[in-house]
């Protein structure tokens, strides 16, 4: 492994002052460890920021949930406040990867990599949500721009996720036996004036699939996508799963989380 300048930052500040040009941010390491074991990437500083206050702790009101970045999987996924607000949030962070991954992997590392598998960027596509940084608010359809490519900028850190309650919701996996990653995952929130249906695994980056969601607009239930044949010509083809076979995924998975909506 490269050396590197290892920096341990006590708030957000000290650590987006400890930024340059060829550094990274440290949080649960769940993908940034094992990449630099490979030497797929390096960097001149490395950021620990898993400790900072700030960045931990989940804040419920009224009409959201707002996650610390360095919340991780595991706490998501055991918040009786998450479960009672945002059932399906906390039913996605209980699916990631293992014990080891859910237990050290952090909401902000895993939505700054934006892997085109991964399941949380499609909560924040589903749940309307706005990424809070050291910065400035992005709002979630702003933010993933492509295949491990977000809006972020390169000493810019998030620092909180804050997801709007919908009036229903339900998020359906399914998983690469191996790694866990998402095939295919499908979420869809039914919202107070509308029904979005986000798609992880699927394409090169996550995606509102508005053809799902036209028809769920006019009729909010499983039987509505019967007959509904999505287009595959971008979807990934791969030695899991065609585009063709991928596409009759999505409908299947969304069929499901319409009916398994609560």
């Amino acid at each position: 492994m490269k050396q590197f300048n290892f920096h341990e930052a006590k708030n957000v500040k000290d650590a987006v002052k400890a930024a340059s040009k060829k550094s990274t941010f440290l949080s649960g390491g769940q993908t940034l460890i094992p990449s630099m074991k490979l030497r797929l990437s390096s960097f001149d500083d490395v950021i620990n920021v898993k400790n900072i206050k700030d960045l931990q702790g989940i804040k419920v009101s009224s009409n959201s949930v707002t996650i610390g970045a360095a919340t991780t999987h595991a706490e998501v996924a055991a918040s009786k406040d998450i479960k009672k607000a945002i059932p399906s949030l906390s039913h996605l962070a209980g699916m990631i990867g293992d014990a080891q991954v859910r237990n050290k992997g952090t909401l902000g590392g895993s939505i700054a990599n934006n892997d085109p598998s991964a399941c949380y960027p499609s909560a924040c596509i589903a749940l309307d949500a706005t990424i809070h940084t050291s910065d400035r608010k992005i709002e979630a359809s702003k933010f993933f721009k492509g295949m491990f490519e977000t809006a972020l900028k390169k000493d810019e850190l998030v620092t909180a996720v804050e997801f709007k309650i919908p009036e229903s919701s339900s998020y359906v996996k399914i998983p690469n036996p191996a790694s866990r990653y998402a095939m295919v995952g499908v979420y869809v929130a039914k919202h107070k004036k509308d029904v979005i249906c986000a798609v992880t695994g699927a394409q090169a980056v996550v995606y509102r699939c508005k053809e799902i969601e036209k028809e769920l607009g006019n009729n909010f239930s499983s039987d509505s996508l019967n007959n509904l044949n999505l287009d595959y010509s971008e979807m990934n083809s791969d030695i899991h799963a065609s585009a063709e076979y991928r596409a009759s995924l999505v409908l299947s998975a969304a069929q499901k989380a319409v009916a398994n909506c609560k």
